[in-house]
């Protein structure tokens, strides 16, 4: 079965292609659930619950099939599923230390 923490590695390879910062670090990942999958022994389905910096974002669509295809190619997954959410609202205050030295806010 697939492990959070590979998950969130993967997660940590897809960017906002107006930020230089992955969409782990922005703090856009709300909610990562891993469920072994009854038809696919060894297989897992991954559904994240993910928002963006602003809700009129023009990269949604990339930016939601970009992180699906990337959780779907992992090897032990069966399924992927990617939400976009938002409630609660994301705020700056959601980034790592690590974004906001990047970004110059530290």
């Amino acid at each position: 079965m697939v492990s959070n923490d590979q998950v969130m590695d993967v997660l940590s390879t897809c960017y906002d292609p107006e930020i230089p910062v992955n969409i782990v670090d922005l703090g856009l990942i709300y909610d990562v659930k891993i469920n072994p999958l009854s038809d696919q022994p060894g297989k897992s389905s991954v559904s994240v619950r993910m928002s963006l910096t602003a809700p009129g974002c023009p990269e949604a669509p990339m930016m939601q099939a970009q992180t699906q295809a990337k959780l779907a190619s992992m090897e032990g997954v069966g399924s992927a599923r990617v939400e976009l959410v938002w409630d609660p609202p994301w705020t700056p205050d959601r980034m790592s230390d690590a974004a906001r030295l990047e970004l110059g806010m530290a």
